[in-house]
């Protein structure tokens, strides 16, 4: 992988969620895995990763001197912070804001380069025109977030979500300021190359997320196997000089552990 350094995601080690009180309380709906964060640290760690990235609920589940502990006892940095929201709607992205915002004050805290954002919800009567510009006004305020406290913010667009395909990427990144974050199982499902997508914007790219993917049936899978051409991402990497962070994920693994290292293993031989 050259000068590439690599991490991995936390997410594997348990169901994915949301805390539930972020039903009637926008301002606590943060991502979380529901699983033993001390055990994926280890894990990554064992399977030979440099770096982890977590999702803002199981960041901040930990206070900081605990969590600094646990990193350095693994010799892993805190690579980046995920979090999301919907980032269309008026009245709660002040509350959407204050969480990324707390997201953001504990991964500085912890002196990680990154933040990525996901979202841009889709309305149940259709998505509206105004609604790229709004995520995109949304995506420009996280920015200031993250640049107020030494982090570099991040889009990730993302399945289910308004920002999809080649053309949906495309015109959000012509709308906003903000770093693109390509997730390339998710690209690839909806339509784009990856590779392609890499290269178009190579300007724009300071952090990566690799994952595999099948088409048939539905999964995500380790970047040694399913319908993503791995290879030829690592290729576009090359080509545009990326040389940071790359976060490998796995969403879903019977044994989170040996799909850590069936990727790293890849990784290696590429």
């Amino acid at each position: 992988m050259g000068n590439f350094k690599l991490a991995y995601h936390a997410n594997c080690w348990g169901d994915l969620g949301g805390n539930a009180v972020g039903v009637t309380s926008i301002t606590q709906l943060s991502y979380r895995t529901f699983g033993d964060m001390r055990r994926a640290i280890a894990d990554i760690a064992a399977a030979g990763y440099q770096g982890v990235e977590l999702f803002d609920g199981n960041l901040l589940d930990f206070p900081v001197a605990e969590m600094r502990s646990l990193l350095d006892d693994h010799g892993l940095t805190l690579v980046a912070t995920y979090s999301g929201g919907n980032l269309i709607f008026d009245d709660i992205l002040p509350e959407e804001l204050a969480r990324i915002a707390r997201a953001g004050d504990r991964a500085a805290e912890l002196k990680a380069p990154h933040i990525v954002i996901g979202g841009g919800a889709k309305r149940f009567d259709g998505t509206r025109e105004t609604d790229y510009q709004k995520l995109a006004a949304a995506l420009d305020r996280v920015k200031e977030v993250a640049e107020a406290r030494g982090l570099r913010a991040h889009y990730h667009p993302h399945l289910s979500t308004i920002v999809e395909g080649p053309a949906e990427v495309r015109k959000i990144f012509a709308l906003t300021s903000i770093d693109f974050c390509p997730d390339t199982a998710h690209l690839a499902a909806a339509g784009g190359d990856p590779a392609e997508m890499i290269r178009e914007h190579a300007s724009r790219i300071s952090y990566v997320h690799l994952k595999g993917f099948q088409k048939e049936p539905f999964a995500f899978t380790p970047l040694d196997r399913g319908d993503v051409g791995t290879d030829a991402i690592i290729s576009a990497l090359r080509d545009i000089g990326f040389n940071g962070w790359v976060c490998a994920e796995l969403d879903s693994w019977p044994d989170p552990l040996e799909g850590a290292k069936t990727t790293m293993e890849y990784l290696k031989s590429a």
